[in-house]
């Protein structure tokens, strides 16, 4: 394959080609597409790449735009409980989740304009709209499902819906239990428009060709593999796709929270985040800092985020009495945005603890940070699990997987991860980074390469 993209990139003159990406309104969907969005451009002259979403997200994005990546509008309906600057989740009410995606359905005429527009070549769809590739495809367009969760735990999904019980799933480090598992299915189904009967692993199917995966076959090869045999398609994994924003990294070199970390130790400091969309309860607050408080030779950075309606919270109201008293100089607590990139490539930072989402713990093993795992909800159990299958990380210990966790086990693992198993951890997870920033540019031109030749072949039908 890659002797056949070189003698492609070495001809003369190559046509031009125009992808339409296309993601879920998530911040953890949509930056994996844009960052995909610059490796391809990066690695290929001939692409011209469209992405397409709401308003609010694009704003966020205007910077990134160029010749080569442009930015094009999705419009929305927008009810009264869901107004323009909220057609995204990030620091969206759980509970207006719904609504989003109804409001989301429901912006087909918007992207059947756009994409009697532009044209596009390729289009490049995500998990909650089986409808766009299904317009797509009576225009005669191609289109392949790019999906932002990791090989293990999709795999594991696919085994439950495959055979209607985790039993059997042949890797025994990730496994939830079957009284989860009935919860699952009891929810009732999501409605999706346009999906088929199996949603969401139908989607595999309508995809052309196969299916993209935001993963590194060289930590994830078994799951990549099996995933393939459940699914009957070729699996490509598009490398960990670490966001890069050269303005972003100057502003944060001057911010409050670089020159915390630039006085401190060498691996001395936990970084503590749990994403974009997982707000935690005053009473997980107040646990987890009890397990600070238990960890007292240890720095610590934390970021807590609210949802939008409650932006004007206060931080010293949410914690303990105290608390911030009590850590001094060797705590900082900030709320709203942190690069965290940044913050994971600081040598004072030596752990990360976090509700592992894939971004995350994609970024933890870039960067050879451990994690200390606090999974929340949908897939983050399972990426905890294969964090300690990896042997990068250390799971807090939870009873019966649910409810809060508890600030003693919060210290225990913060003392594993950052004093008791520090010098394994760290160097497995240094090793991890290596090998994932040596494959790293032969993964991008892999998944540039299949879509040249998806694009070549729908041009001679």
């Amino acid at each position: 394959m890659f002797r056949k993209f070189r003698r492609i990139m070495a001809g003369e003159k190559q046509e031009s080609f125009k992808i339409l990406m296309f993601p879920w309104l998530a911040h953890g969907h949509i930056i994996p597409y844009l960052q995909l969005s610059k490796n391809l451009i990066a690695t290929h002259d001939n692409f011209t790449i469209y992405l397409c979403s709401t308003a609010v997200n694009l704003h966020h994005l205007s910077k990134h735009a160029t010749a080569s990546l442009q930015l094009v509008e999705l419009h929305m309906p927008s009810p009264p409980e869901l107004p323009p600057h909220l057609h995204t989740t990030k620091n969206l009410s759980s509970h207006l989740i719904p609504t989003l995606i109804k409001a989301f359905q429901e912006s087909t005429p918007s992207f059947t304009q756009t994409l009697q527009t532009l044209t596009p070549d390729l289009i490049i769809f995500d998990i909650f709209q089986p409808w766009a590739p299904k317009i797509a495809s009576s225009m005669g367009i191609p289109s392949v499902y790019f999906s932002t969760s990791g090989a293990s735990s999709i795999s594991y999904y696919h085994h439950i819906y495959t055979y209607a019980t985790g039993a059997g799933f042949p890797f025994p480090a990730l496994s939830l239990p079957e009284s989860h598992i009935a919860r699952m299915k009891n929810r009732g189904p999501l409605i999706i428009k346009d999906a088929d009967d199996d949603f969401a692993f139908g989607i595999y199917r309508i995809s052309t060709d196969f299916v993209l995966v935001k993963s590194c076959r060289c930590v994830e090869e078994k799951y990549v593999d099996y995933l393939s045999t459940l699914c009957k398609k070729r699996i490509v994994c598009t490398g960990p796709l670490i966001a890069s924003d050269a303005d972003e990294d100057d502003m944060f070199e001057k911010s409050e929270i670089m020159e915390w970390l630039n006085k401190k130790e060498v691996g001395s400091t936990i970084y503590i985040s749990f994403g974009s969309e997982c707000f935690l309860s005053k009473e997980q607050i107040g646990e987890i800092a009890k397990g600070l408080l238990l960890n007292k030779d240890v720095n610590f950075l934390w970021v807590v985020r609210f949802p939008f309606e409650e932006r004007e919270r206060r931080i010293e109201e949410e914690m303990p009495v105290g608390f911030l008293e009590a850590v001094g100089e060797r705590g900082l607590v900030v709320t709203g945005w942190a690069a965290q990139r940044r913050i994971l490539g600081h040598p004072s930072v030596g752990g990360f603890m976090s509700h592992c989402g894939r971004s995350s713990v994609t970024e933890s093993l870039y960067f050879g940070v451990p994690v200390v795992a606090a999974a929340m909800n949908v897939e983050q159990p399972l990426n905890a699990q294969w964090m300690v299958e990896l042997g990068a990380g250390v799971e807090v210990e939870r009873e019966g997987g649910v409810g809060v966790y508890l600030g003693e086990e919060i210290g225990r693992a913060i003392e594993k991860v950052m004093v008791v198993e520090k010098e394994g951890l760290r160097n497995r997870a240094s090793r991890l980074s290596e090998v994932m920033r040596e494959k790293e540019g032969e993964e991008v031109r892999e998944v540039a390469c299949g879509l040249l030749d998806i694009c070549v072949k729908n041009k001679k039908i």
